[in-house]
């Protein structure tokens, strides 16, 4: 696993195994939202086995495949929610944990300045400088 912290509350990483679950549970993550959709992964690592997976290791689990053209307004808010309803951190994946940067990042439009956001990003190793124009709309 390469778990990188975004903030104290939201964590991402690429691609995580089922038996994974139960070292995130002891790591004391307590929802695991997973941003990849099934169409990019074999049936092992598919959203319902991560599910079953979770639901044995006592984790809460989210399922919200993200793409290019899914990086919507209402998915950022919808990942928002997500996190704003967990009892505690949460971890994130995607392919490389990119994704799930991006729609942490777009969700802090408008909070802290594109400056800040980039910063965040990057010292978790996700250079997100392309989104600038973006991050600067707000």
């Amino acid at each position: 696993m390469d778990i990188r912290e975004i903030t104290p509350r939201y964590s991402v990483s690429p691609q995580i195994n089922p038996e994974d679950l139960a070292a995130i549970k002891a790591a004391g993550f307590t929802k695991v939202i997973c941003n990849r959709p099934d169409e990019e992964i074999p049936a092992s690592h598919q959203a319902s086995v991560m599910q079953a997976a979770a639901d044995r290791a006592g984790l809460e689990f989210f399922a919200l495949p993200l793409t290019h053209q899914t990086m919507t307004p209402e998915n950022v808010s919808v990942q928002m929610a997500a996190i704003d309803a967990s009892e505690g951190p949460v971890l994130a994946y995607c392919a490389s944990g990119t994704r799930c940067s991006v729609i942490w990042a777009l969700a802090q439009v408008g909070q802290l300045s594109a400056d800040e956001i980039l910063t965040t990003t990057m010292r978790a190793g996700y250079d997100l400088s392309g989104l600038r124009p973006r991050l600067e709309q707000g």
